[in-house]
């Protein structure tokens, strides 16, 4: 496989991704945490450091709303539940919770 067809393919498959995270309001993203060891902030700052290599202009904020569709704030009032003691503990004890920031 040629370079820019991997590239094309890989592209297409992180904005399924996002598609997939946007559409799926039920999954906070501490669950995200907890299964998978990263969630939609992880995916937004992931997106905005590869914008910085190449030297393009992007903020957190503007990362975030790739990731979410929308301003991170307004997806918060809209989906963002109080996450539970379990999963804050469950978090707290995971190696994603040690050191991990949002």
């Amino acid at each position: 496989m040629d370079e820019k067809t991997r590239t094309e393919l890989e592209a297409a498959a992180f904005r399924r991704l996002v598609q997939h995270l946007r559409e799926r309001t039920d999954v906070q993203n501490i669950d995200l945490m907890n299964l998978a060891g990263f969630c939609r902030n992880c995916l937004s700052k992931w997106y905005l450091a590869a914008a910085v290599e190449k030297g393009v202009g992007l903020s957190d904020p503007e990362a975030r709303e790739v990731v979410y569709g929308m301003p991170y704030d307004e997806w918060r009032k809209k989906y963002q539940k109080e996450a539970t003691a379990e999963q804050k503990q469950k978090f707290a004890d995971s190696p994603a919770g040690k050191g991990h920031q949002h």
